[in-house]
């Protein structure tokens, strides 16, 4: 059976996510933006964490990890090209490596480009992927470390999983995000129809993550670089997707 997956909100647009196997008890922790509200959860529920996994060093997604290992100590695992700048790891994995939970098996994914060493971890059989700032709900991370094409590269690799594959990201910027996009696309019927939605669940104060990759392909102009109408749209007809991707994350960047 697919584990439980449970979105918890950090900080002010945080999240981290429980993964749970109801039969073994087993708990995977991914992201650790503050203990606080991950503590909550875990005695809210009854469980106990038996990993923890970290995808990029960045403060928002490491800072609590002192804080949730005094009251549940797991081995911590985080990318090996990271780990001179992340907490101490327990095991430190690469693109190609495997994490284990109650019996399924995960892939980690190399997604560098919002930092270098950034990590994702997809589970097939539960259909969901950890991307924390790599893709995101309508978006992507900005590009701070790595280059452009290599993120375009990354992204790639992400719109290559199933469509059905939960994407579990790791803020709450989706607003903000289809602002944008309809400043690209404005008069894009799919881009529209996402913006009520999420425009409702955020009225009624509910989240907005994780999303599913049929709707990023559909919607994320990060992920449309290749298509003629986005190109069309942003008068970059002929360029390479990696160029077309470059102007779209500047553009968004000055947003």
């Amino acid at each position: 059976m697919p584990m439980d997956l449970v979105t918890i909100p950090c900080r002010s647009d945080n999240y981290a996510y429980l993964f749970h196997d109801a039969a073994s008890g087993e708990t995977a922790l991914i992201d650790i933006p503050e203990a606080q509200p991950i503590l909550d959860e875990l005695d809210r529920r009854g469980w106990t964490l038996s990993q923890i996994w970290i995808t990029h060093h960045h403060p928002d997604h490491v800072e609590g990890l002192e804080g949730v290992l005094a009251k549940h100590p797991a081995p911590v695992t985080g990318g090996k090209a990271d780990a001179h700048r992340l907490p101490k790891l327990d095991r430190a994995v690469a693109e190609g490596d495997t994490l284990e939970i109650a019996g399924e098996t995960g892939h980690v994914i190399d997604v560098s480009g919002h930092t270098v060493g950034h990590l994702a971890f997809h589970f097939p059989e539960s259909r969901v992927a950890f991307t924390a700032d790599s893709l995101m709900a309508w978006g992507c991370g900005r590009v701070f470390e790595g280059t452009m094409p290599q993120m375009w590269e990354s992204l790639q690799k992400l719109a290559a999983l199933p469509p059905e594959t939960v994407i579990a990201s790791g803020h709450e910027y989706t607003t903000a995000n289809g602002k944008f996009a309809l400043t690209i696309e404005p008069e894009n019927p799919d881009y529209i129809s996402r913006m009520k939605s999420v425009e409702a669940a955020r009225a009624a104060g509910e989240a907005t993550v994780p999303s599913v990759l049929s709707e990023e392909l559909l919607t994320n102009p990060f992920l449309r670089a290749d298509t003629p109408e986005l190109r069309e749209a942003i008068g970059m007809p002929d360029q390479p997707a990696a160029d077309v991707f470059a102007e779209v994350r500047r553009r968004k960047d000055n947003f």
